[in-house]
């Protein structure tokens, strides 16, 4: 087995490149992607240096670790920012911008009114009559903010 690695020159690295990069193809969401790229690393690296077989495999887990840590890295912050601006499950998010008749009066401050199928807990900075149009223009925690539509 020894000397079968002792053996291993660029031209197997890169063909070992080439075979991850065409398996993650086969769809491994990226897993053999990054190993791909380092095995071909290595392959270019070994052209111009002569590196001992345990420096190959060596320089092989460092560039995997790196790759795979800068990728991670990127889509994270991507993911993160993407994040930020959904509004899937969080429900009290989905109804800013929704208008609804007002069921009942509500003094300025807080009180509840019925939006869909909920009772929700709500704060309006004036006094509303029953049966005008609300709109909701922002969420504090469970209560929504709600100011009366301006009418078109």
């Amino acid at each position: 087995m020894i000397a079968l690695l002792e053996q291993m020159n660029f031209w197997h690295w890169v063909a070992f490149g080439l075979a991850l990069l065409l398996l993650e193809l086969l769809g491994t969401a990226g897993y053999l992607l990054w190993l791909g790229v380092s095995a071909v690393l290595v392959g270019l690296l070994l052209s111009f240096l002569p590196l001992s077989w345990p420096l190959q495999w060596l320089t092989f887990a460092v560039f995997s670790l790196f790759t795979t840590w800068l990728w991670w890295r990127y889509q994270s912050k991507k993911d993160r920012a993407e994040d930020e601006g959904r509004t899937l499950n969080k429900r009290s998010e989905q109804l800013i911008g929704q208008v609804s008749v007002l069921d009942e009066p509500l003094a300025a401050g807080t009180g509840r009114m019925r939006l869909g199928d909920t009772t929700w807990l709500v704060r309006t900075d004036v006094a509303l009559e029953a049966g005008i149009l609300v709109e909701v223009i922002d969420v504090d925690g469970i209560m929504l903010i709600i100011q009366p539509k301006a009418q078109k």
